[in-house]
């Protein structure tokens, strides 16, 4: 079965900002295979992101957030970035405050 992308406009805003095109075409094409049992792709996240999951895309440099929405067969990207830990532009430490605030 094959499930549909959906990216949120915050994931759509993260990727334009990558400015090196080679990197977002790399990211796209990995977005494009959670297409694919999506649900045993990367890992589950815990604490403020639990219930999303989180897999590698470019080397081992950047992330891409998920949730799988099994009844409609929907991944939907929330977050596109860096993993940078301890750093306040740390993908995961971004999606956290704004999960936060919503």
């Amino acid at each position: 079965m094959e499930y549909q992308i959906q990216l949120i406009p915050l994931a759509l805003s993260f990727l334009s900002k990558i400015t090196d095109k080679r990197i977002q075409q790399e990211i796209r094409k990995r977005i494009e295979k959670l297409k694919i049992e999506p649900d045993k792709q990367g890992k589950a996240l815990s604490g403020k992101l639990k219930g999303y999951r989180s897999v590698r895309a470019v080397g081992q440099r950047y992330r891409i957030v998920y949730r799988v929405e099994e009844a409609q067969i929907i991944v939907i990207v929330i977050g596109v970035g860096i993993r940078k830990q301890g750093d306040k532009k740390d993908i995961y430490a971004l999606l956290e405050k704004l999960i936060n605030n919503e």
